[in-house]
């Protein structure tokens, strides 16, 4: 699933992020979404969240 629209991205959902430092070669971190820090429902770059292991990335992919 799109993660570049806000609708497609709750609280629980499995999802993958590419993390600020990580953004030059793209590799990606999966975790649970504690919350949701974006505000519009779309951002061209992915909806910014904050994983339950306190990691801060946008999202590429919605897996659950």
């Amino acid at each position: 699933m799109n993660g570049r629209l806000r609708k497609n991205i709750r609280i629980g959902a499995w999802v993958e992020i590419v993390q600020k430092h990580q953004q030059q070669n793209g590799e990606l971190t999966e975790g649970t979404v504690r919350r949701v820090l974006t505000k519009s429902s779309e951002h061209p770059h992915g909806i910014k969240v904050l994983l339950d292991t306190g990691e801060v990335g946008r999202v590429k992919k919605v897996l659950t």
